[in-house]
């Protein structure tokens, strides 16, 4: 295994200013001059982008500042010794000392483990006082090296008398491990994540020695560095305190699951965290502190006098979910109320994409197989003939009947399986059959894609308020297998039995009968509004609830009455404008106003496009939103009017230029694509040229490895 770190790669007591984007980009810049990176721009723009994601300062003027990247060929470790510091977000003060990890997509994981183990050596307070004190940048090496245990034992003396009291770097090394040793085995948890037992311990009232016992899982979005660090600062505030905490890791290097029975005597859970916790459900109904992985680091002490006073408090937010067969509270977040709405919503549209895509192309396929006039025979078809009695139309209309009706039948659960994960989502598994339900209710009065929404958040809504119920201990094995799912579903079907399903049908046949009548400039305008509505958050809320439309619709569509595939065929068109546009912009028209990273991305943007996955354009209006997203809204509007305009219709809900077969006036489809996508990619050019031209990093070429 090569050295990760060699003096090549450290500089003392350098002077880059005051910006960390400068810091990061020299540190870039060393890495890519030993030929560790492919290129400086594309590791630079991965380790800025995840800067900016959450500052990497950790307390005692320390920097780790860490990405994956593609552009990294071998794991690498870059120090620099900063005079004067720099401000990396830390909340006691800037930072001198500045460690960056470099890691490749496909990192090995003995590599990232080495990489952990250091990130948590530097919390140390002699390990970092013997890297301030460290004279030359071999001097460093062997500090590290001994600090990781890869290097034996520092072969520079002078390196750890440097400075009084600083101690060897045998004694930093050593030291660290053998401390961290012993502190796991005073907690309750071993180097390895196994169980040990914890001593009794005598809470500060002098009347209660029961060990308090919490259980805590850490996880960053690259999972090498703030993930292990949290975890010590957290294990160690609460050996302060005389607490066993015991941690689950959930970083790059892999992760040792808790054991259940440990998870089960915990008082309370803390998630530090900035991505989801892995298989949460294990932690249900524990009491729950939940804030960012780098709170984790600087108030790791907080945290614990937070989780132990959840653990007293009754009313405290629990982890949701199901334990020992109690109904549990929600999850620990403080979501707003349009937040709550925004994530259900999201939620129930993409459990229910998967019923439309694969039923609407087995509709098409069908119609591609039996022509048109499938719609009228295929119930008979199935259910009259097989295999060896063929229908008039021989094994094409036949298979084509069969593909239309399973088809049919997936359709038949957008409304239902839409309604079910929005309930899901607000109120977990026990809202899933209210959800259901009620989605059925809304389907078979007529209500569609609006009664579905409306009777989703009844039945979720009712669910969770029926589970904070304070019930007897007997009963609350049954509220979320008998009880949540029956009342919940009597109240919001109800609901919409008699309430609100007739009201919401009428909505649904008006809005309906007003698209199909739609011509001309009318229908234009439509094809533009749905267009703007799939390029402003590229996959988000406002993209999703256009695609939603159009796909409920999708079922209702005939010879007679196109309108409905229209609409599919304009959600479709101008949702594959955005990535297309900034691939051919990135990859072709101007490559030199486009980052390295960014050209790679527009490589995979032409297939993302293709394929109608609007997210391509993402990476583009997430590093430059003032200017893509403009332009991508206007090229998919006009898209979308000319579909529209054109009269396209598209019989399947997704798929792109792959289904071509399911469009009618395909070279239409494909002509208002087209001219969408010019429009987009030469106005993101004109603006990356015109607008504020000093902001424009300039792209240099890859350094030779």
């Amino acid at each position: 295994m090569s050295d990760l770190i060699t003096p090549e790669l450290v500089a003392l007591d350098k002077d880059l200013g005051t910006e960390r984007s400068t810091v990061i980009r020299h540190l870039a810049e060393q890495v890519a001059a030993q030929g560790r990176s492919t290129e400086v721009e594309g590791l630079y723009a991965d380790a800025l982008a995840r800067e900016e994601k959450t500052a990497t300062g950790v307390p005692g003027g320390i920097a780790i500042p860490h990405c994956r990247s593609t552009a990294v060929s071998e794991a690498t470790l870059a120090m620099v010794r900063l005079a004067p510091a720099v401000d990396f977000g830390a909340k006691d003060g800037p930072a001198d000392l500045v460690f960056f990890i470099a890691a490749p997509d496909g990192a090995d994981q003995e590599h990232l483990k080495l990489l952990s183990k250091l990130a948590r050596s530097l919390i140390k307070k002699d390990f970092t006082a013997a890297l301030r004190a460290a004279r030359t940048p071999a001097d460093v090496v062997d500090l590290v090296n001994g600090a990781l245990g890869v290097g034996g034992a520092p072969t520079t003396a002078g390196a750890g008398a440097h400075a009084a009291g600083a101690g060897t770097a045998v004694g930093v090394a050593a030291g660290h491990d053998a401390r961290a040793g012993e502190a796991a085995a005073t907690l309750g948890t071993s180097r390895d994540g196994t169980d040990t037992t914890g001593p009794a311990v005598e809470h500060p009232s002098g009347t209660d020695t029961r060990t308090r016992r919490l259980v805590a899982v850490t996880a960053c979005p690259t999972g090498i560095a703030h993930t292990y660090m949290a975890a010590d600062s957290l294990v160690a505030a609460a050996a302060e305190r005389g607490v066993d905490l015991q941690v689950e890791t959930q970083g790059s290097s892999g992760a040792t699951p808790l054991d259940p029975a440990v998870i089960a005597a915990a008082d309370a859970v803390i998630f530090a965290v900035d991505v989801d916790v892995r298989d949460k459900q294990r932690f249900a109904g524990l009491p729950v502190i939940s804030s960012p992985v780098k709170r984790g680091i600087d108030e790791p002490g907080v945290m614990v006098e937070e989780a132990l006073a959840a653990a007293q408090n009754p009313n405290a937010r629990r982890v949701a979910g199901t334990a020992g067969g109690e109904q549990t509270d929600d999850d620990g977040g403080r979501e707003g109320i349009g937040s709550t709405l925004k994530r259900a919503l999201l939620t129930g549209v993409s459990y229910m994409i998967p019923f439309v895509a694969g039923g609407g192309l087995l509709i098409a396929l069908g119609f591609l197989l039996g022509g048109y006039l499938i719609t009228e025979t295929a119930d008979t078809i199935t259910l009259e003939n097989s295999l060896a009695n063929l229908p008039d139309g021989g094994l094409a209309t036949y298979l084509g009947a069969v593909a239309f009706k399973i088809g049919q039948l997936s359709l038949g659960f957008l409304v239902p399986a839409l309604a079910g994960y929005i309930a899901y989502a607000l109120a977990d598994r026990p809202g899933i059959a209210p959800g259901f339900v009620a989605g059925a209710v809304a389907g078979f009065m007529g209500a569609g894609f609006l009664g579905g929404i409306v009777g989703g958040l009844l039945a979720g809504y009712v669910a969770l308020m029926i589970g904070r119920l304070a019930v007897p201990r007997w009963l609350r094995s049954l509220m979320p297998v008998v009880i949540i799912p029956l009342v919940a579903s009597i109240i919001a079907s109800g609901l919409m039995f008699l309430v609100l399903g007739g009201p919401i049908a009428a909505v649904t046949d008006g809005l309906n009968t007003w698209l199909s009548g739609l011509t001309g400039t009318a229908a234009i305008g439509l094809g533009l509004i749905l267009g703007l509505m799939m390029a402003v958050d590229l996959g988000g809320p406002i993209n999703k609830v256009a695609y939603s439309f159009a796909v409920a619709g999708l079922g209702t569509g005939s010879i007679d009455n196109q309108a409905p595939w229209q609409i599919m065929a304009a959600v479709m068109a101008a949702g594959m404008v955005p990535p297309l546009a900034m691939a051919l912009a990135s990859t072709l028209l101007a490559k030199r106003k486009f980052t390295v990273a960014e050209r790679e991305n527009g490589k995979a943007a032409w297939l993302l496009g293709a394929a109608f996955i609007s997210e391509g354009a993402i990476p583009f209006a997430a590093a430059d939103p003032l200017r893509v997203i403009p332009a991508s809204l206007v090229g998919s509007a006009v898209t979308g009017a000319m579909i529209m305009g054109f009269g396209v219709g598209s019989q399947a809900p997704h798929g792109g230029l792959f289904v071509l077969f399911a469009i009618t006036n395909w070279y239409l489809f494909i002509l208002s694509i087209l001219v969408g996508t010019i429009i987009s990619a030469l106005v993101v050019v004109a603006l990356k040229r015109n607008l504020d031209s000093k902001t424009d990093t300039p792209v240099t070429e890859p350094v030779a490895a």
